[in-house]
């Protein structure tokens, strides 16, 4: 087993991953599948602006991948940042969210950041247990955010507290 920054040979697992997440869950608030490439220019993105995806493997095998970026456009949200964990159906349960999960903290706090958020839908039961479990407080939910599978879809807010910088500044 292996935690390491993703690659562009990993884009079809995170792909398949994703997808999987898109059609058979409430973990992400969209309808269609997307493309390889699309992830592929995601990947692009996220590398240019600094911010991390991991990826967790096992056997040769990508099992989950992660990642965080800004909560919010505006500049006075610069220390807070907003994460997504996602991970292979057969694999969910064994461990890798949390694996991931606790890379992204240690990454985030090292890298000077003061709050990690998470968006997550209130009938996913395992995320919510494991942002409890790593110390993630509820901060509040929105009624009625998305629909999905004929369902209105309640998004609920956890944050956790990290380091922060020594000396934040306004600019």
């Amino acid at each position: 087993m292996s935690i390491r920054q993703a690659e562009a040979a990993d884009i079809y697992a995170i792909t398949e991953i994703y997808n999987d997440a898109i059609i058979n869950t409430t973990a992400v608030y969209d309808y269609h599948p997307y493309s390889a490439e699309n992830r592929l220019e995601w990947l692009r993105t996220k590398k240019q602006n600094g911010f991390p995806v991991f990826v967790y493997e096992q056997n040769g095998q990508v099992q989950g991948y992660a990642s965080y970026g800004p909560f919010r456009p505006w500049a006075a949200f610069k220390y807070s940042i907003e994460h997504s964990v996602y991970v292979h159906p057969g694999t969910r349960g064994a461990g890798v969210g949390r694996a991931l999960l606790r890379t992204l903290i240690d990454h985030a706090d090292q890298e000077g950041f003061a709050t990690m958020i998470a968006g997550i839908d209130s009938s996913n039961p395992g995320s919510i247990y494991l942002h409890e479990t790593e110390d993630f407080e509820y901060v509040g939910t929105v009624k009625k955010a998305g629909y999905k599978f004929e369902r209105w879809l309640d998004l609920i807010f956890y944050q956790r507290a990290l380091s922060g910088p020594e000396t934040p500044v306004e600019q």
